[in-house]
This record gives structure tokens, sequence and C-alpha cells, in this order.
């Protein structure tokens, strides 16, 4: 299993959980943490036993953004990462989900801080829960800083305008329910219980067809910002295939022979 001194990885069954452990800087992100996020996120894709992934934060926070200081690899934290860096100038972008978008379910439990590049992250990640204490915001303008890890495009596509613009503008911090309000988080659960939460949905997930989950996700992103006519082709084109494998035949009969399936991924 993979991970860093601020990345942990571990399996609860099909479900591989990413774990920010910085936990003394609200999860700040760091070099070691960047590195071990996007080793988790190939991790994934490559291991066909993992069907969805967890994100989420140690020590009751989730993440408090970027750490400028530890990213640039000074002293100890993160200084032998530095060429893994140069050797790939665009790994922190794929680490947070910018430049990357992993083939699997990704899904987030929050809890505590998920502010600035935390939020960001967030806009990255598939299905969102959320502690009731847990705190939203993108407060770069406030530090006359510009959110470049995506929110100026995605916040817009996944919230209504009004509200992307008083965030982004504002720099104010959100309640959970106020972001559950608004479309950012999915689900707001008691303090402590978002892991949990999350890993239910992902056993729902992990129960269901692994080849038709994954071309169930690309499709939805893949015709978010087509025309309905070029969608609906890119639909067919992306959904006919799923029904000639051996996991949609193996769902028709576990149904009429009223079974749980066993999905092969064939």
């Amino acid at each position: 299993m993979a991970g860093t001194e601020h990345l942990t990885v571990r399996r609860e069954g099909a479900t591989l959980v990413l774990t920010l452990n910085r936990p003394e800087a609200k999860n700040a992100l760091s070099l070691p943490m960047l590195v071990g996020l996007y080793d988790g996120w190939l991790q994934a894709d490559a291991d066909d036993t993992v069907r969805s992934i967890v994100l989420t934060g140690a020590g009751g926070a989730f993440c408090a953004g970027m750490d400028l200081k530890a990213l640039a690899g000074r002293g100890m934290a993160g200084e032998h990462y530095r060429d893994r860096l140069k050797a790939d100038p665009d790994l922190h972008w794929k680490a947070m989900l910018r430049h990357h978008r992993p083939r699997k379910p990704v899904i987030a439990a929050v809890e505590g801080h998920c502010v600035a590049g935390g939020t960001e992250i967030l806009q990255g990640t598939d299905i969102r829960v959320a502690g009731e204490s847990a705190t939203f915001g993108l407060f770069e303008v406030r530090r006359a800083l510009f959110p470049i890890g995506g929110s100026t495009v995605r916040l817009q596509r996944q919230i209504p305008r009004t509200h992307a613009l008083e965030m982004l503008l504002t720099g104010r911090p959100y309640s959970a329910r106020e972001a559950a309000g608004i479309g950012l988080v999915g689900h707001v659960v008691p303090d402590g219980t978002a892991l949990a939460r999350a890993l239910e949905i992902a056993e729902r997930i992990n129960a269901c067809g692994p080849l038709a989950v994954e071309a169930v996700k690309a499709s939805v992103y893949e015709t978010a910002e087509m025309t309905e006519t070029d969608g609906l082709a890119a639909e067919l084109e992306r959904g006919r295939p799923v029904f000639e494998t051996a996991d949609a035949k193996e769902g028709a009969r576990a149904f009429a022979e009223k079974r749980p399936p066993v999905y092969r991924r064939a």
C-alpha cells in the first residue's frame, strides 16, 4: 500500500481510503501530501479490485489549503520529493484533481476545515459528505490572492452562479448546512460520522457493475458542456458497449434468479 508521511492509504473492502494526514496543520497541503494524493489516484485506477475512493482528513479537519513553504520543499518535510515535482511540474494540479480525473468515483468525507485549497480539491470529487461543524470557503481574495485551483471555472458549474460569485468574491466562511443549501455538498451528518457515511455510499457503489459505474461517471463529465444533441449521441457511444459485457448479462441473470450479482469487470 502506497502513501507518504502526510498521506495515508488503506483498503476498506473494494474502497481505497486516502487520508490527508497532517493534523497539526489542519491538513494544509504539503509536497509529501500532494505526491501521496497523486499516487493514490493512480493506484486506485490501476487496481481493478478498487471500485471507489474515499478522500478524508485526519484529526477532525479536511484541508486548510496550501502550505506554500511546505510545497517549496524547505526543511525536512518534502525535501526528498523535490525530484518528483521537477520531473512532473503538473503533479500538484493532478493531485488536487485540477488536471486529473480518476475513473473510479471519489467520495469526500469532510470534517472541520475545508477551505481555500481544500474547497478547491472538493470540487474535483464526485459525492460529498460533511459533518455538521464543517467549514467551507475560498478565502483567497481576502489575502489578495487568486483561487487558481480551478474554482473560477468549476464552482459556477456546480452551484448557482450567484452563490459561486458570492463565495469567490467575499471570501467568507460557509457552514455545512449553508454549503448543502447551495448544492456544494450532498449530505450533512453528525460530527465524526462523515467517513462512516461516505463508506456506506461507497459500498452501494461497490455493489454495482464496475464497468457500468465507470462509464456512467465518464459520460456525465464528458457531456457536461455539450449541446443536448451532441451529449445524447456521446451517451449512446459510451453506453451501448456496456450492454454487451458479461457483467451486464450477470446483472440480468441475478435479477431473474433473485440473488446478488457477482461482477467481474468483464
